[in-house]
């Protein structure tokens, strides 16, 4: 591979890892490289990002590289983080992943015939913002997948488990599931907005 290429993969790597960040020693284990291919590819990278049309840079931290921001950009960031954020959750996607959070594991269809409308496009906004994710597969004919809350739901609601879900009513399952979506509603108004 060739070193433009590795700088490419090394940056998708600085961004994958995240905060975690990745040492010297992983990228070269990864990229199959000796430990001075991986600093020259490093230090190219540190170069390109020195430039002022560039918004991040690369830094060392205890032997962990971590791609972050530029410092001189800081104000911008601070605006972002005030800006209440304008992509909101719709009415459709929390009645969906109120079915979910109280009946989970559970399929698509079975969301559907709870909704009694296609649920395809709620699913796929929950599952991009990361609140379900998949937790295995049904043992039925085809196999459909199961969907269940992840830890980024429990952060978004504050919650920090799930048996915190205000608990549900005894009543038959037409009603059960519009108090689902009402206490969603009731508690969490201000993320109901269209997609």
């Amino acid at each position: 591979m060739e070193i433009l290429e590795l700088k490419g993969v090394v940056e998708g790597l600085l961004f994958a890892s995240g905060d975690e960040g990745i040492s010297l020693h992983q990228l070269c284990k990864l990229l199959e490289v000796s430990e001075e291919t991986a600093t020259h590819i490093i230090n190219e990278l540190k170069f390109d990002y020195e430039r002022s049309d560039r918004g991040i840079m690369i830094i060392q931290s205890h032997d962990i590289l971590h791609l972050t921001t530029k410092p001189e950009h800081s104000r911008f960031y601070k605006k972002l983080i005030e800006v209440p954020p304008t992509s909101k959750l719709s009415q459709a996607a929390l009645e969906t992943l109120a079915i979910i959070a109280y009946r989970q594991p559970i399929t698509r269809t079975e969301i559907e015939e709870i909704r009694g409308v296609k649920s395809d496009r709620p699913v796929q906004t929950l599952l991009a913002r990361l609140l379900i994710e998949e937790i295995g597969r049904k043992d039925s004919i085809g196999r459909p997948i199961l969907y269940g809350t992840s830890k980024e739901f429990l952060t978004f609601f504050g919650l920090t488990s799930l048996e915190e879900l205000p608990p549900l009513p005894e009543t038959d399952q037409t009603e059960e599931i519009n108090q689902e979506a009402d206490l969603f509603f009731e508690r969490f108004s201000e993320e109901i907005q269209n997609d």
